[in-house]
């Protein structure tokens, strides 16, 4: 047998992996619940946006199913892809788009050219346009965070942001966005938009970088406020 490569494995993927093992040995049998995510984070010594990521990946391969209000449950694994995922960290790309892109917002700020600005708009008015009509507004989103990158006049970074945004479309972010994307998150996403074009078109370097920031961190917090409440619903057991 050659020896093989030994790859560095996310952390999700190593938890989604320890609970796939565990339901595989009978631990946790077909229609069983898991226990809470709280509960979990704690046994296994991680954090909780860790453990919500490793049930979605075992979601997403099949091997669990979430109902609402009530729990994590071990499905039927009767055609079930048994394919692992190996996307990145949803939580962590969010992460470090924060720390590039709020750079990138406050470079656009020291040189808010009114043609590029109005560009910023245009951007997040497409990104209205396609929320009223009810899709999701991802193309007028990516071409926002493109256009603030391009204001920075650095390509190697305008390639970084969009490649950052575009694992928005694999599986794991898919079907997390799946649990708090609609129209009000969007609707409050869009004005935290129009806040960092406001900052940058002052010229504000400081006030750009924060309001990108914020926005990035919001889109945090939305990704683990909304959860489905599937463990929190089971503290009064």
């Amino acid at each position: 047998m050659p020896i093989q490569t030994i790859e560095p494995r996310r952390l999700y993927r190593q938890i989604a992996d320890q609970l796939r093992l565990l339901i595989e040995a009978g631990e946790f049998p077909v229609g069983a619940r898991l226990p809470p995510e709280r509960d979990l984070a704690l046994k296994l010594g991680v954090s909780r946006p860790s453990v919500r990521e490793a049930l979605i990946a075992l979601e997403v391969e099949g091997w669990v199913e979430v109902r609402m209000g009530s729990g994590v449950y071990v499905h039927s694994l009767a055609g079930a892809p048994r394919a692992s995922l190996t996307a990145e960290s949803p939580l962590e790309t969010i992460r470090a788009r924060r720390t590039i892109e709020g750079e990138l917002a406050a470079q656009a700020a020291l040189n808010p050219v009114p043609a590029l600005v109005e560009g910023l708009r245009d951007a997040v008015d497409a990104m209205e346009d396609e929320a009223r009509s009810g899709s999701v507004p991802i193309r007028g989103d990516r071409l926002f965070h493109l256009r603030v990158a391009e204001m920075a006049s650095n390509a190697v970074l305008v390639r970084v942001v969009g490649e950052l945004f575009d694992e928005r479309h694999n599986p794991l972010s898919v079907k997390l966005g799946d649990y708090f994307e609609n129209s009000d998150s969007w609707a409050v996403a869009i004005t935290e938009h129009r806040r960092v074009i406001d900052a940058i078109a002052a010229g504000d370097e400081q006030g750009a970088r924060a309001a990108m920031h914020q926005h990035l961190s919001c889109s945090y917090d939305r990704l683990m406020a909304s959860w489905p409440g599937a463990a929190d619903a089971l503290r009064a057991e």
